[in-house]
């Protein structure tokens, strides 16, 4: 099924089982659920009584202090954003009485969702995700979204005499038309030259991957090498960026040789490939690889993400082997215990994993640009809506 933003099935999914999550603890659901229990409201009246109680006493203080605001009257301070949180950065929030008002309400409402969440009595799987839906829906709300109530939006519309809206709905509507949305300027960089921008050849390569050397920077190098194994999604790239943070730059000058994995993009013909390939002919045949090059005994290793969890899985397998060629392993941002999968695990379930073996295991593709959705949904205040204050303030989206 086609979805607008390539949003995944495993989404919309979520979201709705949030909503009966939600309807039942209000005890809105059918009587008896898919199993023919009748679990009843899971928040009683006096919790949501007093939880309505203490919003609208802070109703109460708001307008309190905005009333004393305006007659010149000190008051205390009226409710300000997180620490961190930019959206609200524009001097208009602060000194313009309208806007400053409009921000303090969705804040506090904000604030009531997230406390009402908290208040229901769910386990914790289910809080999860109604609380992950909540703060979508919370952040989607933000005034700051929203044409006529974005002080930036609308002076530089006044500014440009219209030509940001007009930049901003060509924009809008080409993200339609393709189909996903945009975050950033797709055509800014080019590989080899803006990113990916460090010297080196592919020495060895098979269906998953290729493997890359690069060159040293230095008149003497390490004898030991370091292999980088990155995540098969975002590939090599996020650790060679452009020579200012790139850690491959950073690795050569300071005298290590070192070997990068790039995975292969996949396509219909890559469905038969599973876990234990990019174990076994992926991470493995990539430490087997440099080892023979470089003419060592051993190495060191770098795993990345989810290139972290293939690395340390063939480890696992070497050292039962008995194998020791790895000399020492570094991992970053990588999940190993899946108990606790965090955000994650709002979109992972048995249903869901049973729905997508069947596609997968059919020698289907789960499309990046799906993974891709999912990831900005985790850092959504970053990654969609900030980045989209920012595109309105500068009339690249409507």
């Amino acid at each position: 099924m086609n979805r607008p933003f390539n949003m995944p099935d495993e989404f919309v999914e979520g979201f709705m089982k949030a909503g009966e999550s939600l309807w039942r603890s209000l005890g809105w659901a059918p009587k008896g659920d898919r199993n023919g229990a009748d679990p009843g409201p899971a928040l009683n009246s006096s919790g949501l009584a007093q939880l309505q109680a203490d919003h609208m006493m802070r109703l109460y203080k708001l307008t309190e202090h905005v009333l004393k605001s305006a007659a010149g009257v000190q008051s205390e301070a009226g409710i300000e954003p997180a620490r961190g949180d930019r959206r609200f950065n524009a001097t208009e929030w602060r000194d313009n009485a309208t806007y400053s008002l409009l921000k303090q309400c969705y804040l506090l409402n904000a604030r009531y969702c997230v406390d009402f969440v908290e208040a229901l009595d769910l386990d914790e799987k289910e809080k999860h995700r109604l609380r992950f839906f909540t703060r979508q829906l919370v952040e989607a709300m933000s005034p700051t979204n929203f044409l006529a109530t974005n002080p930036d939006v609308i002076k530089l519309a006044t500014d440009s005499e219209g030509q940001s809206l007009k930049a901003g709905l060509d924009n809008l509507m080409a993200d339609l038309g393709r189909g996903s949305l945009t975050i950033t300027d797709e055509e800014a960089f080019e590989v080899g030259k803006d990113v990916a921008a460090s010297r080196g050849a592919v020495v060895f390569e098979n269906e998953l991957f290729q493997l890359i050397q690069y060159e040293p920077a230095t008149e003497q190098v390490t004898a030991r090498p370091l292999l980088i194994v990155p995540p098969c999604i975002n590939k090599f790239y996020i650790l060679d960026l452009q020579p200012a943070n790139s850690f491959v730059r950073f690795a050569v000058e300071h005298g290590l040789t070192v070997f990068m994995v790039s995975w292969r993009n996949p396509d219909a013909s890559c469905g038969h490939f599973g876990w234990d390939d990019y174990v076994g002919q992926g991470a493995m045949r990539a430490i087997e690889v440099t080892r023979s090059i470089s003419g060592v005994d051993k190495v060191n290793v770098v795993g990345w993400c989810v290139g972290g969890t293939i690395l340390s899985s063939a480890l696992a397998i070497l050292r039962t082997r008995g194998d020791e060629s790895v000399a020492s392993v570094t991992l970053l941002t990588t999940m190993l215990d899946f108990r606790e999968p965090g955000d994650l695990g709002v979109f992972v379930d048995e249903e869901g994993v049973r729905q997508r073996e069947q596609t997968i295991g059919n020698g289907g593709i789960y499309r990046g640009s799906e993974l891709g959705f999912v990831f900005q949904t985790l850092r959504s205040k970053e990654l969609i809506w900030a980045e989209r204050d920012q595109q309105l303030s500068e009339g690249k989206i409507a």
